[in-house]
């Protein structure tokens, strides 16, 4: 199994999906159907059924029950696309075999074990990383290699599984292209994403999401002749952000913890533009943050006048706990399959989004299960295979397991 699981990933990886923020179709790039046609192939060369690939990038695919138990069918959906904000393309990837917990040369960077800690726990183990230069696209082929070694196995032995849907999926490094999916090919009780975190982790809390946009209009007059008559939206974007709370930026927040974060800023004198997300796993408290960059526009609008500072909040996502509570097989069904495999299930709050939390608000239950993937979106990223061969066990396990309570 770790022979074709490795041989799926660095097939995978190989293959340039990076998405585009800046395009507002799906797929945002028609590269991403480059890896969609090669799992169509593969797919079908499995045996699965109902292989579908739809215009709008996303691959459908049913392996049916070869048991007469009447299990509830069960979901597995991996993203085929990589962020847009560090290159995936001529990924290189590197295979250290028996990693002996020593500092890694990535060219012109390291892998130290000082800046990582998790390397110290991982000496003995297979490592796959980048060359330095590229995202590895562990995040989330990782997930794709594992739910495709899980198929193969059960299509190349005789264990009785359940009924099992798996869906590929293009574009979620931009929050967007999920709500494309047809929930109507895709039958089933509940699924699960397979993206990133521990290999033993479950997770179904996720982040209430917002974003705002803040435009300032200034007033640019000849600064030699500005006195009492300039008002310079750069100057005052910047008071704005310095009227936020400090300890509610991300580098001062974790585990529940919300943030309030500044993306982007672009500004002259006549005008500027800041970007914010907004995170909590907590409702009122994400409308409580919301309530701070409004009071801080209603201040300077005030001070400066009452149409220099307009505040855009829209809602993005929604904390999956509130549903994925009330329906708890999906979680325990994971649990007791890592249990079977004499693991110790951990969950732990998302710091961010999935496909799946907005899959659960669309009617289809989604916790996330892990990859055994670490350090996503940036050069730095590695794989552990010998994890990624625990989280394709845990998949099996999860097919198989016991009929549902």
């Amino acid at each position: 199994m770790k022979t074709k699981l490795l041989h799926n990933f660095l097939k995978y990886v190989k293959i340039d999906t990076m998405s585009d923020d800046s395009i507002a179709k799906t797929p945002s790039t028609e590269k991403q159907f480059q890896l969609a046609e090669i799992l169509c192939e593969e797919l079908k060369e499995l045996g699965l059924k109902d292989v579908y690939l739809s215009k709008d990038c996303f691959v459908y695919a049913t392996l049916p029950a070869n048991t007469k138990d009447t299990s509830d069918a069960i979901g597995f959906i991996a993203h085929m696309d990589t962020i847009p904000d560090f290159s995936g393309t001529n990924v290189n990837p590197q295979v250290i075999n028996d990693y002996d917990g020593k500092t890694i040369s990535l060219n012109s960077i390291e892998l130290n074990p000082r800046q990582f800690p998790v390397l110290k726990t991982l000496k003995g183990k297979t490592l796959i990383t980048t060359d330095g230069t590229t995202v590895l696209g562990a995040d989330d082929k990782a997930g794709i290699a594992c739910i495709m070694t899980m198929l193969w196995y059960y299509t190349t032995t005789e264990a009785p599984h359940a009924e099992i849907h798996v869906a590929f999926t293009p574009d979620e490094e931009i929050g967007s292209g999920i709500e494309h999916f047809d929930l109507s090919k895709f039958p089933c009780s509940y699924a699960y994403t397979v993206d990133g975190g521990a290999y033993h982790d479950i997770n179904y809390e996720n982040f209430n999401a917002a974003s705002a946009t803040v435009k300032i209009k200034g007033l640019d007059i000849h600064p030699g002749s500005a006195k009492n008559q300039m008002k310079n939206a750069s100057e005052i974007a910047m008071e704005f952000a310095s009227m936020l709370p400090k300890e509610q930026k991300p580098e001062y927040t974790e585990g529940y913890e919300g943030f309030i974060h500044l993306t982007n800023i672009e500004g002259a004198v006549g005008e500027a533009t800041l970007h914010y997300i907004i995170r909590d796993h907590n409702k009122s408290l994400l409308e409580t943050k919301k309530k701070i960059l409004k009071e801080a526009g209603a201040y300077l609008n005030q001070k400066y006048g009452k149409t220099t500072i307009s505040v855009t909040i829209k809602d993005s996502y929604k904390n999956m706990s509130e549903i994925i509570t009330k329906h708890p097989v999906c979680v325990e069904q994971a649990k007791r399959a890592m249990e079977r495999l004499n693991l110790a299930p951990t969950t732990s709050p998302i710091r961010g989004g999935t496909d799946g939390a907005r899959l659960t608000f669309m009617g289809l239950p989604t916790p996330n299960l892990g990859t055994g993937g670490y350090n996503c979106h940036g050069p730095y990223e590695f794989a552990c295979l010998e994890e990624m061969e625990l989280v394709t066990k845990i998949l099996i396990e999860i097919a198989k397991i016991e009929k549902n309570a």
